[in-house]
């Protein structure tokens, strides 16, 4: 049986390079941070976000474009706005 062609979508592939750079950025400036204490507090609370990332990535990687795509995107967003919205970064 053949194999299912995944769904692109260019639009969404922006949307997810643009989250990739935000991690990065976040990432970089919590390494910058010289106390080690704050640093893993910082750490700890960002790896969350993260894992929406890599969930929203892989699936996409997988899958292509489909129904569970946008959530998956609005879910990253919203922890990311959490995260910015406790931690000055």
């Amino acid at each position: 049986m053949a194999k299912k062609r995944r769904k692109l979508n260019k639009d969404f592939e922006r949307k997810i390079y643009s989250s990739k750079k935000n991690v990065e950025l976040v990432l970089a400036k919590i390494y910058d941070i010289d106390d080690e204490d704050i640093q893993k507090e910082y750490m700890s609370a960002f790896t969350s976000v993260v894992s929406l990332y890599d969930e929203l990535k892989e699936d996409y990687d997988r899958q292509g474009f489909s129904d569970n795509s946008e959530e998956l995107l609005t879910n990253y967003k919203n922890g990311f706005n959490l995260f910015e919205s406790e931690f000055e970064i």
